[in-house]
């Protein structure tokens, strides 16, 4: 019997420790957090009100004040059982990182008591050396530094044998320069703020102070039993399975999606669950996805950037809490072939301070005019710079799933549904039709029929598609930073809508303030509705119509990732002063080099499997069939054996068929080894778009043949874990 079947039969449920009645979420949740609640108690009102409106308003605290929270927060994380912190930020390398420092200080007597100061909870000093910067500073300029952000709340962590306070923060450089994904995005809530209270006071709304956007993550995700997993390098080291012959059962019968949760599974997402209710990450959803263990966790909406930083923790919590119950927990955008991979779908609105959606139609002409003044904003924004928004989400893990068939295609397209698209339609044609019946708000403007709240069908084909209230923007790889788009969208959105505050501006010398309106939102969906699609994206006709539309077509994340130094990207976001040139080419640059990387580490690994563990056993059996078709031509010659006709024949094909495989497993692994050689001498530009056109398909050449090996070799002989055990046996 192999170890993978061993493996096989050893596998069960981890026992749980059984608890008869859970406690009510709302009992315990954000315990774990120093909620502004939590500081309303401990500090003075001076102090806190203060805290409120550097929140707010942008105004920093004195460092008086900031010392009076930071002993709170002290106090408050040694009475959960705390005894370090960390400022907890997130840089370019897609993952999160801290940096742990006790609470302890020397007195002058000797004695050890604990301290922490409002300087140390406002700035950190954090060794950047390694962390990549993408040329903002060079290798031996160690000096980068983490700032408290008060728009999110410290939270505290905990293990076994101990518990650390984590406070979110910003990471920057000497001069300043955003080393991280969150300073960004705060600096595109700011842009989108800024631009949306003009749209508004334009609109006579102007007793609103404050925009921002809201934002859900719906994370996917698998699991697999861990002693599998530990069985499978190429997992460990890429996320990804590299070889792997497809299951006679995949997601064919359609009988995962929604389905009854395996009783493991559940306990895992309950344990899940607690742990994020703990540190106030607000889980909602949960259910099965469509391919074999795949599932999903969806959250209430937040503020965007509370929403980052709650989605980083989350696949933090998940991967940990997955060892506890013997699984792991794959966040590769395509850890198999031949099933649907995990995105995340980001589901993005933008909402004020009085409580209101703003892209959900009002009750009053002037509101449902407004709503849509934002919607065609957004339209035209989307058209305007959909390579950027492309660009976002690019990376080596995601080309696997845009355009695959099961996630939105490599080209940006926007979906709205019948009902506006009805009105988009009226409005650049200028031709109105008379309301039907079941159509229930009026939007008072005469130009204009009445339409329902929300009778959108959710397009699952569509990268960026109106769903009632929001925008889902499907194309996020489910390993992926929200941030980045996040910051994309706020920032091309707030620039739109300076556009149509310009227009409607310098049409209102002509006419008066509705037809002005009018008039601007005609001539902006006419600029921009090659955008607008409503049908099936994962369709060939499809790509032939984006083309006679001029929309872009971008599988290659290299090619992809150039949007963020093309001269119309620099100008936009330094006019939004959201990234400068010298950030933008950063960014372009270490997540280029980050591509590379991922690339190579991927076709070394796949060398080293089938090297290792594949070509090994395949000789075996090559042996074996070998040794048998000798024995076979030598009892042809009995004359007392009757032998049906081309028996012979038939394992002599067996042979002849297996031999192919490993001579071509083995010339398509030596064309792989030269390919990766002549790429090591490029530059970083060339390097990665030969990796993409080059060593990827090369790469798939080699697995075709390693998967037909497995297809025919002996289970006893097969040391890997195959996708029947993976996906249907955790």
């Amino acid at each position: 019997m192999s170890s993978r079947s061993d493996v096989t039969q050893s596998i069960d449920t981890v026992k749980v420790k059984k608890v008869e009645t859970k406690p009510p979420v709302s009992s315990y949740f954000g315990i774990n957090t120093f909620s502004n609640e939590t500081m309303r108690d401990m500090v003075s009102e001076e102090t806190f009100e203060a805290f409120k409106r550097w929140q707010e308003c942008g105004e920093i605290i004195s460092m008086q004040q900031a010392d009076e929270i930071a002993h709170a927060m002290k106090d408050w994380a040694i009475s959960k059982g705390a005894t370090s912190y960390t400022h907890w930020f997130q840089p370019m390398t897609g993952l999160t990182a801290e940096k742990h420092d006790s609470f302890i200080t020397m007195t002058e007597s000797g004695k050890v008591m604990e301290k922490f100061t409002g300087s140390k909870l406002i700035q950190g000093e954090p060794d950047a050396s390694s962390f990549p910067s993408g040329g903002i500073r060079a290798t031996f300029e160690a000096r980068g530094y983490t700032a408290w952000d008060p728009s999110s709340p410290a939270f505290i962590t905990e293990v076994e044998l101990g518990k650390t306070l984590c406070i979110p923060t910003i990471f920057i450089s000497h001069n300043g320069d955003a080393l991280d994904k969150k300073l960004p995005l705060l600096r595109s809530e700011d842009a989108l703020c800024k631009s949306a209270l003009k749209l508004l006071k334009l609109f006579n709304q102007k007793d609103v102070n404050n925009v921002y956007s809201t934002c859900g993550a719906e994370q996917e995700y698998f699991l697999i039993d861990r002693a599998y997993y530990k069985m499978r390098s190429d997992l460990m080291l890429t996320g990804r399975t590299l070889v792997g012959a497809s299951s006679p059962k995949g997601q064919q019968l359609e009988d995962q999606y929604f389905g009854s949760i395996k009783e493991r599974v559940l306990n895992y997402m309950a344990d899940v669950a607690e742990e994020a209710y703990k540190v106030g990450i607000p889980v909602y959803t949960r259910h099965n996805e469509v391919a074999p263990h795949q599932f999903e966790f969806a959250p209430i909406f937040e503020k965007s950037n509370l929403a980052a930083d709650n989605n980083q923790l989350l696949m933090d919590v998940m991967k940990k809490v997955a060892q506890r119950h013997n699984l792991a927990c794959l966040l590769h955008e395509k850890p198999f072939a031949g099933v649907n991979g995990s995105g995340k779908h980001i589901n993005w609105s933008i909402a004020d301070d009085k409580g209101n959606n703003l892209l959900n139609p009002g009750e009053t002409p002037e509101e449902n005019l407004l709503f849509l003044t934002i919607l065609v904003s957004i339209i035209y924004a989307v058209h305007k710079h959909s390579d950027i928004l492309r660009a976002s989400a690019a990376s080596a893990g995601n080309e696997h799933r845009l355009g695959a068939n099961e996630a939105p295609p490599a080209i940006v397209s926007i979906f709205l549904g019948e009902q506006l698209s009805k009105i988009i339609n009226m409005l650049e044609n200028g031709k109105i039709e008379k309301a039907k019946k079941q159509d229930i708000i009026d939007l008072g403007v005469g130009l204009l029929p009445q339409f329902m709240r929300d009778t959108t069908d959710r397009n699952r084909t569509s990268p960026f598609a109106f769903t009632g209230q929001k925008f889902e923007f499907r194309a996020l790889g489910s390993n992926m930073n929200i941030s980045t788009s996040i910051t994309v969208i706020n920032t091309i959105v707030a620039d739109a809508m300076d556009m149509m505050i310009e227009r409607i501006e310098a049409k209102k010398e002509n006419y008066d303030f509705s037809t002005a309106v009018m008039k601007v939102l005609s001539e902006v969906v006419k600029e921009s509705k090659a955008i607008l699609y409503e049908g099936n994206n994962y369709s060939e006709e499809w790509v032939i119509e984006a083309q006679k539309r001029g929309l872009p077509n971008i599988p290659s994340s290299p090619q992809a990732l150039k949007a963020y130094i093309n001269t119309k990207t620099v100008e936009l976001f330094e006019r939004q002063k959201v990234l400068s040139k010298i950030e933008l080419n950063a960014r372009y640059t270490i997540w280029l080099d980050i591509y590379g990387k991922v690339i190579d580490i991927e076709a070394k690994t796949l060398m080293e499997i089938v090297k290792t563990q594949i070509l090994p056993a395949a000789y075996s059996y090559q042996n074996e069939i070998a040794s048998g078709l000798e024995i076979f031509r030598d009892l042809m010659d009995d004359t007392s054996i009757q032998v049906v006709n081309g028996a012979l024949d038939d394992r002599k094909e067996m042979f002849e068929s297996l031999t192919a495989d490993i001579y071509y497993v083995r010339r398509n692994l030596k064309e792989l080894d030269m390919l990766l050689k002549k790429a090591e001498i490029m530059g970083l530009e060339q390097r990665c778009d030969f990796l993409f056109s080059e060593v990827l398909p090369q790469m798939e050449h080699v697995r075709k043949h390693v998967d037909s090996l497995e297809s025919v070799m002996p289970d006893d002989l097969w040391v890997l874990p195959k996708y029947r055990e993976l996906l249907f046996n955790a």
